[in-house]
C-alpha cells in the first residue's frame, strides 16, 4: 500500500497528524495497534489534563472544536437537565482534575467524525489492530514500513514521509533513528535537576486504567487477585505509606498526602478525581450510578520498564501492573477504610462498555514516557522550570510550531524512584524538536519529540500531544509540496516563516500572550 504520508500510531498525535496532512491535500495511511483511534482520550481512558487558560486560549482551533463538540454531544444526545445543558463549561463528570472529564467512547465518536470526510474520499486509510514489525532503509531514508495485523500476512507500506506517533516511539529503533530513553545526566542536558549519571532504564511509571460505576446498595466484589497479598503489603522504600492506602506521594514535599474516597467540603476525594459521569447532571434515574476512570497514584506501576526490554520482561511487568490495578479494586471493594468507620465499597462495579473491552480495563496502558528522538533542538528544563529559567517568563521561539503549558511533573520512576514537580512557565515548541539529526524523512508526532526525561512530563498531556501531531502532519505536507527536506526548512528563515504561516492558517497558535504566568 502506498500513500504520500504514513502515520504509524493512532493516538492523539497520530490522529491529528493524519487529519492535518489530509487537510493539506495529501493521502495518508494511519495504523493503530488497537481498534480505537485517540490514544489517551480513548484507548488509554485518560480524561484531558490541561492548563488553567484552556477555556479561553492556549490550544489549536481543532482542539477547541473537539472540546466544544464533547460538550455539544452530551447536550444533543443525552437526557441532561436543562440547567446542566445551560452551563457553558459543561464538565460531564464534574471532575476536579479535568474541566471536561467525559467518556472515552464520546471522544472516539468525535475523532472519527473529524476524520470521516477524508476516509470517505479516500485520502485517509486506517489500519486497525496493526503493529509495525520492521523497516527498510535506504541510507538515511525510510523506504518502507512492514506491519502485521495479529498473525496475518505482513503488509508493506510506502510513503514519502513517515510519522512515528506510537506510544513508545516504536519506529525509532527499527529505523535506526538516534534516540534516548530514561533519565539523562547533567552532562548530557545541562539540566540542574538531571541525574549525575545517565540511567536509560529510569522511566516514569505507567498505569493500567479501569472504569468503575458505584452502586452503593449492590455487591460486585471481584475474585481476589492472584497478587493481592503482594500488593496489599507492598511499601516502596522511597515512600512512608503502603501502596494500597489513602496516602499518595506528594512531589512537592517528598512525603505522603492523605486523601479519601469521596469529596467532602474542601477535602478532595479520589473518586471524583477523574469521574466522567455525574448523574446529577442528567435526568433522574438515567444513570444508576456515578462512573469514574481509575488512574490514581495507587495504581502507578514503577517496578520495571516496558521499553527496550525483552518480551518476557515486558510481559512480566504488564501482568504485574494489571494485578496492581485489580488489587486496588479489590482493596477498594473489601478493605479500604471508610469515613463512617466501616471498610470497603462492595458496590464498585467494573464497566467494560465504557472502555470497549471485556474486562473493564482500558485497551492500552497509559504510557507517560516514550523514546525521544535526538533532535536538532531539544527542549530542556531551563526552558520551562520557573525556578531555574533564565528567561523570566515564556521563552519565545522564533521558529515556534505550537505551544503548551503544564507543570513539569514526573510520576515515580522505575529506577531512581524519584518524583519531580516544579513551577513552570508555558512553553513554545521549536521546529527543530520535530526534526531528527540524521534520518531525513521521519517526523515524531507525539511525546517522542526532542525533549528530555524532565520536560517529557509536559509534552505528554492531551493538548500538547494534539498540537505536536497536527504540526507534524503539516510539516510533512509542507515539505512534500515544496520539494524540500526537513533540514532545509529548519535552516532557512524564509522557509520556516512560510511554514509558520501555513500553521496559522490551520489554526495553530504559535506564541503565548504576554499575560500568562507561572503555573
Amino acid at each position: 500500500m502506498k500513500a504520500d504520508i504514513l502515520v504509524i500510531g493512532g493516538g492523539i498525535g497520530g490522529t491529528l497528524a493524519a487529519l492535518s496532512a489530509a487537510r493539506q491535500g495529501n493521502t495518508v495511511i494511519l495504523t493503530e495497534e488497537t481498534d480505537w483511534i485517540g490514544g489517551q482520550l480513548t484507548a488509554q481512558a485518560v480524561p484531558p489534563d490541561e492548563h488553567p487558560w484552556i477555556e479561553s486560549f492556549g490550544c489549536t482551533e481543532t482542539y477547541r472544536k473537539f472540546r466544544n463538540s464533547v460538550r455539544d454531544y452530551y447536550r444533543e444526545h443525552y437526557p441532561m437537565k436543562e440547567d446542566a445543558k445551560a452551563v457553558g463549561h459543561l464538565n460531564p463528570g464534574s471532575a476536579w482534575v479535568s474541566r471536561i472529564a467525559h467518556e472515552p467512547l464520546v471522544a472516539k465518536h468525535i475523532l472519527e467524525d473529524m476524520l470521516q470526510p477524508y476516509r470517505s474520499n479516500g485520502q485517509i486509510t486506517i489500519l486497525f489492530d496493526t503493529r509495525t514489525c520492521s523497516v527498510d532503509m535506504d541510507k538515511d531514508r525510510i523506504k518502507s514500513v512492514y506491519v502485521r495485523k495479529e498473525e496475518k500476512e505482513t503488509l508493506k507500506l510506502e510513503g514519502e514521509f513517515i510519522l512515528d506517533a506510537t506510544e513508545c516511539g516504536d519506529l525509532l529503533p527499527l529505523a535506526g533513528v538516534e534516540y534516548r530513553i530514561g533519565a539523562e545526566s547533567k552532562e548530557m542536558t545541562g539540566e540542574p535537576h538531571a541525574l549525575e549519571v545517565y540511567q536509560p532504564d529510569d522511566m516514569q511509571s505507567f498505569t493500567q486504567v479501569f472504569a468503575l460505576e458505584y452502586r452503593p446498595e449492590e455487591n460486585h466484589v471481584i475474585e481476589k487477585p492472584e497478587m493481592y497479598e503482594v500488593w496489599k503489603s507492598y511499601q516502596a522504600d522511597f515512600l512512608d505509606h503502603l501502596q494500597l492506602s489513602w496516602n499518595i506521594p506528594d512531589a512537592d514535599t517528598g512525603k505522603s498526602k492523605k486523601f479519601r474516597m469521596f469529596t467532602q467540603g474542601e477535602k478532595l476525594g479520589l473518586w471524583e478525581y477523574r469521574r466522567i459521569i455525574d448523574p446529577e447532571l442528567f435526568q433522574e434515574g438515567f444513570f444508576p450510578g456515578e462512573i469514574s476512570l481509575i488512574n490514581w497514584p495507587q495504581n502507578d506501576y514503577w517496578k520495571g520498564a516496558i521499553i527496550d526490554v525483552n518480551e518476557r520482561e515486558k510481559d512480566k511487568h504488564l501482568y504485574a501492573s494489571k494485578q496492581l490495578s485489580l488489587s486496588l479494586l479489590y482493596w477498594l471493594q473489601t478493605e479500604a477504610p471508610r469515613e463512617d468507620g466501616d471498610s470497603g465499597y462492595p458496590g464498585l462495579k467494573l464497566r467494560p462498555h465504557i472502555v470497549g473491552t471485556k474486562d473493564g480495563f482500558a485497551k492500552h496502558p497509559y504510557i507517560r514516557e516514550s523514546r525521544r528522538i535526538k533532535a536538532l533542538e531539544t527542549v530542556v528544563e531551563q526552558d520551562i522550570n520557573a525556578d531555574v529559567s533564565p528567561y523570566e517568563g515564556v521563552r519565545s521561539r522564533k521558529n515556534s510550531v505550537g505551544i503548551g503549558a503544564y507543570r513539569m511533573d514526573l510520576h515515580p520512576t522505575t529506577k531512581s524512584h524519584r518524583l519531580f514537580y516544579a513551577r513552570s512557565y508555558p512553553f513554545e515548541i521549536p521546529l527543530g524538536a520535530l526534526i531528527p539529526k540524521r534520518v531525513k524523512n521521519l517526523i515524531p508526532a507525539c511525546k517522542n519529540i526532542g525533549c528530555t526525561h524532565l520536560t517529557n512530563g509536559c509534552m505528554r498531556v492531551h493538548p500538547v500531544e494534539w498540537n505536536i501531531g497536527e504540526s507534524a502532519g503539516a510539516l510533512a505536507s509542507f515539505a512534500l509540496e515544496r520539494g524540500l527536506n526537513l533540514k532545509e526548512i529548519y535552516q532557512n528563515e524564509d522557509y520556516t516563516s512560510a511554514f509558520q504561516q501555513e500553521l496559522k492558517k490551520l489554526g495553530i497558535q504559535l506564541h503565548w500572550p504576554e499575560e500568562v504566568g507561572v503555573i
